[in-house]
């Protein structure tokens, strides 16, 4: 790899490992890869500290958290549409005809497949569907049958994907983690290899290995989060995105298609103090995961940065820097000093 994309990392690393240096996250991974595959990675601070300290190192698995909706959901929605077993502007229904069936002419039976993809629904962004009961199935139900209050701005929203990933069930007749993950991908992993996530005071545990997301766990399994990888997991899926554009793959295309002023099919495109930076081309799309997760890809400049934390180990509730973090780290892989 280039001299000059080396020292890039380098200082990107340096601003990553200064965060962990005062304190505000325990621990991280850095990636690099360009269109030929060719990477850097480093690992700094800790993969646990409660309740044990573990270092943290470059094989190292992380909770990718809605990196899955990247990675695993929009890559499997696109496929089939580009098959033809869906059409992106069909509604939810053709695939879930129940969804809200004892109301026919409500809103949410209008939400389509690329509405879904891109947040465009009156979706609200969150909703605490876990505390609704403890079975996967009548909680699939909730989600279906429940009266959703709707948004008047389109906002981003996990109820779009968990929508997809129930889509997804239904087409394929097995549930989300029946489905295969993709390569170097998993819906759980070695406690003792995983970066451990937030003291959980619903499950009365330090979550690690298992999902840190409550409904996906709740729904044992779902579109909007769960998988689990490695930073060269991660890479090594950038690396394919890099090299199907090049190729002209369809699914790739969509993923780079602006369907508003912030986002894509499945990704965010850049905007003003988004968390892919101020200097990568308008050519890159991104995404971030609540536990501390980010991917880059710049189709311009033909490569892809991945940086991974446990930023919310042992709590959320602290002012970790993410989102500067994020951005200092993305600027700095394109050229900032």
């Amino acid at each position: 790899m280039a001299t000059d994309f080396s020292e890039r990392f380098d200082k990107a690393f340096a601003a990553l490992k200064a965060s962990v240096d005062e304190g505000r996250i325990p621990g991280g991974v850095l990636g690099c890869v360009d269109g030929e595959g060719r990477r850097l990675t480093q690992a700094c601070g800790a993969a646990a500290l409660d309740p044990e300290t573990r270092p943290m190192t470059t094989e190292t698995w992380f909770d990718l958290a809605s990196l899955t909706k990247v990675i695993f959901t929009t890559e499997r929605i696109l496929a089939l549409a580009l098959e033809g077993a869906i059409d992106l502007d069909d509604p939810l229904t053709a695939v879930i005809p129940d969804f809200r069936q004892y109301d026919p002419n409500c809103w949410e039976r209008q939400v389509t497949f690329r509405q879904c993809l891109g947040h465009q629904t009156p979706f609200p962004a969150v909703e605490p569907i876990y505390t609704y009961g403890g079975d996967p199935g009548r909680l699939r139900a909730f989600v279906l049958q429940r009266e959703w209050k709707r948004v008047e701005t389109p906002v981003y929203s996990d109820i779009n994907f968990i929508l997809l990933g129930i889509a997804l069930e239904r087409i394929s007749g097995k549930t989300i983690r029946e489905l295969d993950p993709g390569a170097g991908f998993a819906f759980s992993a070695d406690p003792d290899k995983t970066a451990a996530t937030e003291r959980c005071t619903w499950r009365g545990r330090v979550i690690c290995g298992e999902v840190h997301d409550e409904n996906c766990y709740a729904l044992q399994g779902s579109g909007h989060a769960g998988l689990f990888g490695t930073v060269d997991a991660v890479l090594d899926h950038a690396a394919g995105l890099l090299k199907r554009d090049a190729a002209g793959d369809p699914a790739v295309k969509l993923m780079r298609e602006p369907l508003s002023e912030r986002r894509t099919h499945g990704w965010e495109r850049p905007y003003e103090n988004w968390h892919g930076g101020a200097l990568c081309s308008d050519a890159t799309v991104g995404h971030t995961g609540f536990t501390g997760t980010s991917l880059c890809v710049d189709f311009e400049r033909g490569h892809a940065w991945t940086l991974l934390t446990n930023r919310v180990h042992p709590s959320r509730h602290t002012d970790s820097g993410i989102m500067a973090l994020r951005r200092r780290v993305s600027d700095l892989i394109n050229g900032a000093e």
